[in-house]
């Protein structure tokens, strides 16, 4: 898929990238390109150049937002996993009925975000894949982002009374993140409810109410 169609499918999304909002300012513009082409061709392959191209901005006005292209790595991160947590977590959010419900739906969640024709997979993972794995700053970032799915997961796993709150909520993670890298690999979708049949399987097995 060319990026033409592939910035066509972002934009009718659902709201979960960052990339697909409209931007309200030259910085938004610069982090709207750079967070298009960082998460469908990769961080250390985009240049600055590349950036500008398609922002349309000068090189003076990205170094007046950004020391960096690191910085700019960054604020592109945190801004993709701020709006994908507010749309991931929103469709949580319309989910009636117990916990175990809304542990579930998470991967009807996730299903509906792998069919999307513009999905590119987790930035973080993406990143972390990609850097040097002592890049603190982009590991920070990714375990950050990671930290408020398992809180979340958490206090699931705290309603359903299952023996070991940390381990259920660790293994749910697991099957998050290998479904999301499988679908981004295969782009085949049904790997959400692959995860979700193991998801009850696990549930079944600790006695989740």
């Amino acid at each position: 898929m060319d990026d033409a169609v592939q910035e066509v499918c972002l934009r009718q999304g659902s709201g979960w990238s960052f990339a697909a909002l409209p931007p309200k300012n030259a910085r938004d513009r610069i982090m709207s390109a750079a967070s298009f082409l960082f998460c469908n061709h990769g961080f250390a392959a985009t240049g600055i150049d590349t950036i500008l191209t398609r922002a349309g901005t000068a090189k003076a006005t990205l170094y007046n937002h950004f020391k960096s292209k690191e910085e700019l790595i960054t604020a592109v991160l945190e801004a993709e996993g701020e709006t994908w947590r507010t749309w991931f977590f929103g469709r949580l959010a319309d989910v009636t009925g117990p916990a175990r419900t809304r542990v579930l739906a998470v991967f009807d969640v996730l299903e509906d975000w792998f069919s999307d024709p513009g999905f590119y997979g987790c930035p973080f993972i993406n990143a972390v894949a990609e850097f040097d794995t002592n890049d603190d700053t982009v590991r920070r970032l990714a375990d950050q982002h990671k930290e408020r799915l398992v809180t979340w997961l958490k206090a699931q796993a705290i309603e359903m009374q299952v023996p070991d709150v940390a381990e259920t909520a660790r293994s749910i993670a697991v099957l998050i993140d290998g479904a999301i890298v499988a679908a981004q690999h295969s782009r085949d979708a049904s790997f959400a409810r692959t995860a979700r049949k193991l998801a009850e399987c696990h549930l079944a097995a600790v006695g989740a109410r």
